[in-house]
């Protein structure tokens, strides 16, 4: 049985012509002469991970060859940057490749479905590669889901994880906070805020909907404070009750408000009378 990983239906579709099987074009390149893919959404590469793959090439040799299109000076990796790498740490000095004639656009699309098939590409690396395809080829979110074979729905809410606070980014980006939990702090707006939920989260390890609930404390507290105003407001009511003898009503406002008080015919606004100007 053949174990090999293929491109995956993604990459097929904009590479219909490569497949595992195809070796027809494929020569060795050296590795010097290639330049990783400027339009690579990946920022970061595990040191552990390519250590491993280094490790297997050494032993097995690179069994897909990447996919490179020719520059200026050389080459630039189209598909396969993490193979390139670990060939590089295994101290391979050439690197099977195929090439291909792609443009800016082509070589982004596929970039970012590499990563996108890996299923390890971080939250917010993906949402900046869906940006960028946006803002640098014009592109909607429904062309970009069709591209990328997610709903438009999955690619907007991948980009609303871009107003997140730059450090809530960050803890996103590290596993620290799971998507679910960033989709659930996008709900607050202030910077501040959205930190102190991020952390809240680590600290105490809440799930989403513990951080739900969470949010409706930290978000609202003029809900809160308000609260307490009632309270208070609903005391003094009490004691002008009792001091009057009969309803008393407070009414705030921003900056001012209103006392009413009840009185029952001329005798009852007579006695009332006598209250406040004797007091």
């Amino acid at each position: 049985m053949n174990n090999k990983r293929g491109l995956g239906r993604g990459l097929q579709a904009l590479i219909p012509d490569i497949d595992e099987e195809n070796t027809k074009g494929v020569e060795n390149i050296k590795i010097s002469d290639i330049e990783p893919n400027q339009f690579q959404p990946r920022k970061h590469f595990d040191d552990e991970s390519l250590k491993e793959l280094s490790d297997s090439i050494k032993e097995h040799g690179i069994i897909q060859p990447i996919i490179v299109r020719k520059i200026n000076f050389g080459y630039q990796i189209v598909a396969g940057e993490r193979r390139w790498r670990a060939a590089k740490l295994a101290g391979l000095k050439e690197i099977p490749a195929i090439v291909k004639d792609f443009d800016d656009q082509k070589v982004m699309e596929i970039a970012l479905i590499e990563n996108l098939q890996r299923e390890d590409l971080n939250p917010i690396d993906e949402a900046k590669a869906y940006k960028s395809l946006m803002e640098q080829f014009n592109l909607t979110q429904e062309e970009i889901s069709k591209r990328v074979g997610k709903s438009r729905s999955a690619i907007a809410n991948s980009i609303r994880l871009l107003n997140l606070d730059e450090k809530v980014q960050n803890m996103l980006m590290e596993g620290k906070i799971t998507t679910g939990h960033a989709k659930v702090i996008l709900a607050v707006q202030d910077a501040d805020k959205q930190n102190i939920i991020a952390n809240k989260i680590v600290d105490k390890n809440l799930n989403v909907r513990e951080t739900e609930n969470l949010i409706k404390e930290v978000a609202s507290p003029k809900r809160k404070r308000r609260q307490v105003n009632d309270i208070y407001i609903k005391e003094i009511e009490d004691n002008f009750c009792r001091f009057f003898g009969t309803k008393v009503k407070i009414i705030p406002g921003k900056n001012k408000g209103k006392i009413m008080i009840e009185y029952y015919g001329e005798e009852d606004l007579s006695r009332l009378t006598d209250l406040i100007i004797n007091r």
